[in-house]
């Protein structure tokens, strides 16, 4: 298979200036977002819960928020411009040119990747000058930042492929991310739920990708390691070849 490499980093190219343009409502807006999160709880909370399992509270919620706020913007990258696309017209620019499922997905994928990165840094620089935050493992904390932000990415890809407008692609976002992120144990130790919840929220792919993530910063997880790692990739992989799939057989594509 012929890879189309120049149109591949055009596109990716358009994809990372897209984002960087807006950079108020792309890249700090989120980070006041998980702010405001951190201030409340850790002002009506975090008075009377100084520590969750040996972590202090602020440190825990911190590690939570940083993630949420990079699988968020990952997710709102590649679905926004691809409805925005269709919404404006400009979808088939995404069609005509000699542009291929590989080469789309490369550059949404890795463009809402990248915007996922850099919320998450400014995520971490930001809360670091209020509360010490000390990384227990360097690589393992990049590694998760990848993989679930790919993740994301492409459910925003799926999300705007299957999506005509910005109130359908509202929905996706309402009714299964927010929901899905804020379920994940993002503010609370999945071990303080009743046992039924508890094994619940473990079939919840986010808890693994945050869990993963506070346990690369913190050295401490609900669930094992390996496993989520192992759960998280599997699912990675699924999508990409269903996203890959669905391109090359150009669904949804009569925007």
């Amino acid at each position: 298979m012929s890879i189309n490499w120049f149109g591949a980093n055009t596109l990716l190219k358009k994809e990372i200036t897209r984002f960087l343009k807006v950079y108020h409502q792309t890249l700090l807006s989120p980070v006041v977002n998980i702010m405001l999160f951190l201030a409340v709880f850790s002002l009506s909370v975090g008075q009377h819960l100084e520590y969750i399992e040996d972590v202090e509270f602020s440190i825990f919620v911190s590690c939570g928020l940083i993630m949420m706020a990079a699988m968020q913007n990952s997710f709102a990258n590649s679905s926004s411009s691809l409805v925005m696309g269709k919404v404006m017209g400009s979808y088939i620019d995404y069609v005509i040119p000699p542009l291929e499922a590989f080469e789309l997905l490369f550059a949404f994928i890795i463009g809402a990747v990248i915007r996922g990165i850099l919320v998450s840094i400014i995520s971490f620089a930001t809360i670091s000058i209020f509360i010490k935050i000390e990384i227990n493992n360097f690589y393992l904390a990049i590694f998760y930042i990848i993989i679930s932000c790919t993740f994301l990415a492409c459910l925003g890809v799926l999300c705007g492929i299957i999506s005509n407008t910005f109130d359908q692609m509202s929905a996706v976002t309402s009714y299964i991310v927010t929901p899905l992120t804020f379920l994940s144990g993002t503010f609370y130790s999945t071990n303080s739920l009743p046992e039924f919840w508890r094994d619940l929220s473990h079939y919840n792919p986010f808890f693994y990708m945050i869990d993963g993530f506070r346990y690369s910063l913190t050295n401490h997880n609900d669930a094992s390691i390996s496993n989520g790692i192992i759960y998280i990739l599997l699912i990675d992989i699924a999508i990409i070849f269903y996203l890959f799939i669905i391109l090359k057989r150009g669904y949804n594509t009569q925007n």
